[in-house]
C-alpha cells in the first residue's frame, strides 16, 4: 500500500520497514537482554519515519493508511516482536495528534523522536483546578516508555470538591493527561515470560499540574481537529490493528523457520528414522497451519482495505463491518497462536533450548495473547453485533 508523503512522492512504507529488518534482527538479543528497544534500532525506525507514518503531513507525518500500518508491523514483527508491539503502540498513539491543538500536537509530536508511551486506565484521578488538572495515579505497561519523550496518563476527572465529573449520560469523564517523561516516576515491574524488550514498567505522578491544552480523551468529537480518515477510526481499534500484524508476523517467521527445518530434522522412534518433512502427520498439519495463516491474514487484509475505504468516503461504519473487523483482529491473534503452538510443539527438543527459532517466538506469542486485543470476550462482542445488537464492550 502506498501513501504520499509531503513531497508528494509515494512512500513504500513495507519496504522501509524490510529493509531496517537485518539491523532488528542482529539486535534483537540485546533487545531481549537490556529489556528495551536499544537506540540504534529508535533512532533507525525514526530516520525511516516510521515513528510518524500515521502522523498527517501537516505535522511532519507520512499520512499513511491503517493497511500500510499493519503491513509494516507485520514485518517488524519478524524480525522482533517487542519492537513490532512498541512500534504499534507509538504509531498508534500518534493518533492524539488529530484530537489535540495543532500547537501542541507540533510539541509532542513534532521533533524528529517525537513520541508518546502510556498504559490503560488505572483508577487515577485528575482533579480540575484553574487552567488545568492536579494529576495523582499510578499506571502500568507503558510500552516503550524508554524511548518516549512524552508520557500519558488516562484519569478520572474529579471536580474540585472531590466529587466526580458526569457527562451527559452520567458517566464518569474521563482525560488523557499528556507530560514529560522526567516529570513520572519509574517502577521496574516487567519481568515477564516475553515481550521483555518492551520495557513495560509502571510509572506514578502525584499532584502533576498538567494544563488543559495538553490533555485529551480517544476518538471525542468535542476534542477533533482534524478531519482525516485516520480520525474515523477508534484508538483502540488501531492498537488491534498494530497487535494483530505482531501476531502475525511472529506466526509466519516461526512457522518459516519449522519448514526450514523439517528438511533435516529426522524424527526418531520405532522403526527407521524419518525427516520430519516426510512424516504424513507433520504434512498435515504444516499444511492446516499454512492455511490458517493465510486465511486470517487475508480476512484481516480484505477488512483494513474496506474500513479504509469506508473511513475515506463515508467516514461512518456500519455495526456488521465493527464485527467483522473485530472479529479479522482478535481472529488473527487466535489463529497465530495456534500457528506458533504447531511450530514450537512439532520441532520437539530444538524448540526449547535459549536461542532456537522457537522459543522466544513461543514466549512473545503467549504475552501477546494475554492482551484484551486477542480475549475470547471479542468474539462475543461481535456475534451480538452480527445479530444486530449493539454489543456493551465497544468494537
Amino acid at each position: 500500500m502506498l501513501a504520499r508523503d509531503e513531497q508528494t512522492k509515494p512512500v513504500d512504507w513495507a519496504a522501509r520497514a524490510r529493509a531496517l529488518v537485518p539491523l532488528i534482527e542482529a539486535a534483537a538479543d540485546r533487545i531481549e537482554a537490556e529489556r528495551r528497544i536499544v537506540p540504534e534500532i529508535v533512532v533507525a525506525l525514526h530516520e525511516a519515519g516510521i515513528f510518524h507514518m500515521l502522523l498527517p503531513p501537516a505535522l511532519g507525518g507520512g499520512g499513511a493508511d491503517i493497511v500500510a500500518f499493519n503491513q509494516v508491523i507485520q514485518t517488524i514483527a519478524a524480525a522482533d516482536a517487542s519492537t513490532a508491539w512498541c512500534l504499534g503502540q507509538q504509531v498508534a498513539s500518534t493518533q492524539a495528534a488529530g484530537y489535540l491543538d495543532p500547537k501542541i500536537a507540533r510539541e509532542v509530536f513534532g521533533p524528529p523522536h517525537g513520541a508518546v508511551a502510556w498504559g490503560p486506565p488505572s483508577g487515577a484521578k485528575a482533579v480540575v483546578a484553574d487552567g488545568g488538572y492536579f494529576v495523582t495515579g499510578r499506571w502500568r505497561f507503558a510500552s516503550g516508555s524508554g524511548h518516549c519523550p512524552w508520557i500519558g496518563g488516562h484519569c478520572a476527572v474529579q471536580e474540585a470538591d472531590g466529587k466526580p465529573r458526569l457527562d451527559e449520560r452520567a458517566r464518569p469523564v474521563l482525560r488523557t493527561m499528556l507530560f514529560r517523561k522526567e516529570q513520572a516516576t519509574f517502577h521496574d515491574i516487567w519481568h515477564v515470560i516475553g515481550l521483555r524488550g518492551t520495557g513495560s514498567n509502571a510509572y506514578e505522578v502525584r499532584d502533576l499540574f498538567v494544563p488543559e491544552a495538553y490533555t485529551t480523551w480517544r476518538d471525542l468529537p468535542a476534542d477533533r481537529r482534524n478531519d482525516g480518515p485516520l480520525y474515523n477510526v477508534p484508538l483502540l481499534t488501531l492498537y488491534g490493528i498494530g497487535f494483530s500484524g505482531v501476531g502475525l508476523g511472529l506466526a509466519r517467521s516461526c512457522l518459516d523457520a519449522f519448514m526450514t527445518l523439517a528438511t533435516t530434522k529426522a524424527a526418531r522412534g520405532i522403526g527407521t528414522p524419518q525427516l520430519l518433512r516426510d512424516n504424513p502427520l507433520i504434512q498435515s498439519d504444516a499444511a492446516k497451519a499454512t492455511a490458517r495463516l493465510a486465511s486470517a491474514s487475508a480476512f484481516l487484509n480484505d477488512m483494513l482495505h474496506e474500513i479504509w475505504e469506508t473511513s475515506v468516503r463515508t467516514g461512518r461504519f456500519a455495526l456488521e463491518q465493527r464485527a467483522r473487523l473485530r472479529l479479522a483482529i482478535t481472529g488473527a491473534l487466535e489463529q497465530s497462536r495456534r500457528v506458533v503452538d504447531f511450530a514450537y510443539h512439532a520441532a520437539g527438543t530444538n524448540a526449547i533450548f535459549a536461542g532456537s527459532p522457537f522459543e522466544r517466538r513461543f514466549r512473545d506469542m503467549h504475552t501477546v495473547t494475554a492482551q484484551g486485543q486477542a480475549h475470547m470476550s471479542n468474539f462475543a462482542s461481535a456475534g451480538q453485533a452480527l445479530f444486530g445488537l449493539e454489543p456493551n464492550q465497544r468494537l
